[in-house]
């Protein structure tokens, strides 16, 4: 995907729920996208497959390419033929995604259909094997009872049964967990990885859950306000951050291991309004570490800092910019010897831009750190 730019037509004027995000889904691999809820997520995943309605909805995109075909300028017939049979979507609310009316076994067998010239016996009998993979109990005679009557684990289990039936090769699954306790969601995580171990499929995960994509993901991407903020591996975000936003993310959620990063605290604030985004970076008005005139005048860039790591931050590359949790990790020596080695490079670094006349800001806002 490259570029993609998803608005809508509202009363009150053009919403942009999602601004210029690019990413690419590797063979085989979780693709994991987290944000608070709001910040493009999921309709980032409805532009993929086409599933917003033009109008209101309006999808532009330099390119969104599924082996070498753009998506964009398929036929309504092409794109049907692609959903489903490549690329299968879970979405958040099975109750509401299943037809009420119509068998479990039916709607399951009414996928396979449509996508895979079989006999219904056939169809039945993948049906089967679908329900079976994703541990519901006596499969054959689970597929004559309708979704009211499974319980919600077990109609998300559903949900990934019909999306497996085909085995795509991408997997889209739309915070698979919501409304789950916590035992379920473990049991139907369990079962969405390993269910995409058996066919192959690659998985597009996406949730406001860090533990869940620890737990599953190779890569992930951090989206705020319609925006990707930060992107790479789940080492590189978790251990070595370089945006406030996801040290606000890190730092909101409760760690078991026994390490400690102080009290847990709440990014201030509450997300902008898409129709009238801030000026400057868009996390500025919540963000702890912003310098007032840079951050609300100018828009940062996503740029690399690492390899396949990028952050969008007018300070990502500066030296003494570390996350909370690589402080947590430094031993206390060892950290006050990096940030005051930060602090005279950046001296030095405003000793000469002022030796030349500029006004750069670089070394500005170092490492700040509340907690010393």
């Amino acid at each position: 995907m490259r570029d993609l730019r998803t608005s809508f037509a509202t009363a009150g004027g053009e919403l942009t729920a999602v601004d210029g995000v690019s990413f690419d889904v590797r063979p085989g691999e979780v693709f994991g996208i987290v944000g608070e809820s709001g910040s493009g997520k999921s309709v980032t995943a409805l532009s993929i497959l086409g599933l917003l309605p033009q109008p209101p909805a309006r999808i532009q995109a330099e390119a969104i390419v599924w082996k070498d075909r753009d998506l964009l300028k398929l036929t309504p017939r092409d794109l049907r033929a692609v959903r489903g049979a490549d690329i299968a979507m879970i979405f958040q609310d099975p109750m509401t995604s299943l037809n009420p009316v119509l068998t479990v076994g039916r709607q399951i067998v009414e996928m396979v259909r449509a996508h895979r010239k079989v006999s219904r016996a056939e169809a039945t009998r993948r049906a089967v094997e679908m329900l079976d993979l994703v541990g519901i109990p006596q499969p054959a005679q689970r597929l004559d009872e309708y979704p009211h009557q499974f319980s919600g684990g077990m109609r998300q289990r559903a949900m990934i049964a019909m999306a497996l039936a085909c085995a795509p090769d991408l997997l889209i699954a739309d915070e698979p967990t919501t409304a789950l306790d916590v035992t379920i969601q473990a049991q139907v995580l369990e079962v969405l990885k390993r269910a995409a171990d058996v066919t192959g499929s690659a998985v597009m995960l996406i949730t406001h859950d860090l533990g869940v994509i620890a737990g599953l993901a190779d890569r992930v991407a951090v989206m705020y306000a319609g925006q990707i903020v930060e992107q790479g591996s789940v080492d590189e975000i978790y251990y070595r951050s370089r945006m406030p936003y996801s040290w606000g993310l890190l730092e909101s959620a409760v760690r078991i291991d026994g390490r400690r990063l102080g009290r847990l605290r709440v990014i201030a604030g509450h997300p902008p309004s898409l129709l009238r985004p801030p000026s400057g970076c868009r996390f500025h008005p919540r963000c702890l570490h912003r310098d007032d005139a840079l951050c609300a005048s100018r828009v940062p860039a996503l740029i690399e800092v690492g390899a396949a790591h990028q952050a969008r931050c007018h300070f990502a590359s500066e030296p003494g910019w570390f996350s909370p949790v690589e402080r947590l990790n430094e031993p206390r020596e060892r950290w006050h010897a990096r940030l005051t080695a930060a602090e005279r490079r950046a001296a030095r670094l405003d000793e000469v831009v002022i030796a030349a006349g500029g006004d750069d800001l670089t070394g500005q806002n170092v490492a700040k750190d509340e907690g010393g």
